[in-house]
């Protein structure tokens, strides 16, 4: 299984990469060191959670490499009135006639309560490489899901501004 990420998320792991390891680890290392001077380890909270944030730094890194190891590159352009990622496409659910301005990114940087939608997700996969003007249907399930509008589409790009996800 691979993650469909750009060069731009692959950077920005990398540039995670080379800091988690050599900067942030050293510092965490020293602060277990710290704590552990404060007394009994079975009742020394201050050491508990050093070793704590040691170790989540310790497993993002592993994530991250794997990611990398794992990716596919894809590009990030799309043709002209086609929705691709980083566009920013206004949607109205019929059922509810609301409406909403989504961007489109890879899964790496979702966040939904922002508007960051994963191309992967069924909202997402429903848009990708539509029209505006078009309607398309969202499936949930098997037997699920909703139709919407494509209203506008406005071009994007990835100017490094979107986060990658953390955990």
């Amino acid at each position: 299984m691979y993650d469909e990420l750009t060069k731009e998320d692959i950077k920005k792991m990398q540039e995670e990469l080379d800091y988690r390891p050599r900067v942030l680890r050293l510092q965490l290392i020293d602060d277990v060191k710290v704590a552990r001077g404060f007394g009994d380890l079975s009742e020394n909270f201050e050491y508990k959670a050093a070793k704590r944030e040691k170790n989540r730094n310790d497993s993002r890194v592993r994530y991250l490499e794997r990611m990398i190891k794992t990716a596919r590159v894809i590009s990030d352009s799309s043709g002209e009135g086609v929705a691709g990622l980083y566009d920013k496409v206004t949607i109205r659910a019929e059922d509810d006639n609301s409406e909403r301005v989504i961007t489109l990114v890879t899964t790496l940087r979702q966040n939904a309560p922002e508007g960051l939608i994963s191309k992967e997700s069924p909202v997402g996969k429903a848009v990708m490489g539509r029209r505006a003007g078009e309607r398309v249907f969202v499936k949930l399930g098997e037997d699920d899901g909703y139709w919407m509008d494509i209203l506008k589409i406005e071009k994007g790009s990835d100017d490094g501004s979107i986060p990658i996800r953390g955990y």
